[in-house]
C-alpha cells in the first residue's frame, strides 16, 4: 500500500538525523538571542504565564522593539555567524570532519538504497520527482551542496533583514516626524490663541484712548473748520490737529499751550 509523501508507516520508528559533536557550535540568529536574555526575566517576574504566552508575548515584544534598540541583537548575531563561519572553515581541514562527512554519505546511500528496494516498479515515475522534490533536510550537512545551501539561505536572509530593518527605520524617521509637526501645530494653536487675546486687549486699550480723547478734545475746535472731535472722527481730527501745528507752531501758538493742557489732564 502507498503511504503519503513526507510521512512515516505505522510503527516506525523515525531516526534521529545525525549529527556531529564536534562540529563548531552553530550562531544564534539576533531573534533567538533577544528571547535568550529576556525569556528568563520575564519568567522571573510573572511566573503564572504559561511557556507558551511568554513566547508569543516576546515574540510581540520584538516585533515592537525599536530599530536602534534591535541593532544590539543583530550585530552580536552578525558577529557569531562570523566566528561560525571561521570556526566552520578550520573544522572542515581536520581529520574528525572528513570521518564524519564519510558517515554521512554512506547513511544517505543506505537510505537511497532502502528507498529503492521498498518502492515497486510500476511507481519508476515517482521516483524521478521525489528526487527533484527532495527537501532539504535530505541534504547531507557539511557537504558542498550544503554549505552552498546555507549560503543562499543566508544572503537572502541578509537582504529580508536589511530590507526589514530599512521599513522600520523610515517609519520611526516618518513617525518622529509626524510627531514633530504635531507639536508644532499645537505651538502654533497656542500661539494663535495668545495672539488674540492681546489683539483683544489692545482694541480695548484703543477704544478707551479715542473716548478719551474725543472727551477731552471736545472743548479745542481745529482752526478755521471749527470742527471737534466724535468717536467717528477722533482719528482723523487728531492727524489734521497735528498738521496744523506742525505747518505754523508760531501763529498756533496759543492752540500748543491748550493741546498740552489737555494731554497732562490725560496723563494724570
Amino acid at each position: 500500500q502507498r503511504t503519503k509523501r513526507g510521512g512515516w508507516a505505522k510503527g516506525r520508528k523515525r531516526k534521529k538525523p545525525l549529527r556531529d559533536t564536534n562540529a563548531p557550535k552553530s550562531p544564534l540568529t539576533g531573534y533567538v538571542r533577544f528571547m535568550n536574555e529576556r525569556r528568563e526575566q520575564l519568567r522571573a517576574k510573572r511566573p503564572e504565564v504559561p511557556f507558551p504566552e511568554i513566547t508569543r508575548m516576546l515574540g510581540n515584544e520584538w516585533s515592537k522593539l525599536p530599530p536602534e534598540e534591535k541593532r544590539r541583537y543583530l550585530d552580536e548575531a552578525d558577529r557569531d555567524k562570523e566566528r561560525y563561519m571561521r570556526e566552520l572553515e578550520q573544522y572542515q581541514k581536520t581529520e574528525a570532519y572528513k570521518v564524519f562527512s564519510r558517515k554521512a554519505q554512506d547513511r544517505q546511500k543506505g537510505k537511497s538504497h532502502r528507498q529503492d528496494g521498498a518502492r515497486q516498479p510500476a511507481h519508476d515515475h515517482e521516483k524521478e520527482a521525489d528526487t527533484k522534490e527532495r527537501s532539504v533536510f535530505d541534504i547531507p550537512i557539511f557537504t558542498e551542496e550544503f554549505l552552498n545551501h546555507s549560503k543562499a539561505r543566508e544572503a537572502e536572509l541578509r537582504q529580508l533583514r536589511k530590507s526589514n530593518m530599512e521599513f522600520e527605520e523610515r517609519n520611526a524617521a516618518l513617525q518622529k516626524h509626524v510627531e514633530s509637526m504635531r507639536t508644532a501645530v499645537e505651538k502654533l494653536e497656542v500661539d494663535v490663541i495668545q495672539e488674540r487675546s492681546r489683539n483683544t486687549v489692545l482694541q480695548q486699550h484703543l477704544e478707551t484712548l479715542r473716548q478719551a480723547l474725543t472727551t477731552s478734545f471736545a472743548g479745542v475746535p481745529l482752526p478755521g473748520s471749527g470742527e471737534t472731535p466724535t468717536m467717528e472722527t477722533i482719528d482723523s481730527y487728531m492727524n489734521r490737529l497735528h498738521s496744523i501745528i506742525m505747518a505754523n507752531p508760531q501763529e498756533n501758538e496759543n492752540l500748543i499751550a491748550t493741546v498740552r493742557d489737555v494731554v497732562n489732564r490725560l496723563e494724570r
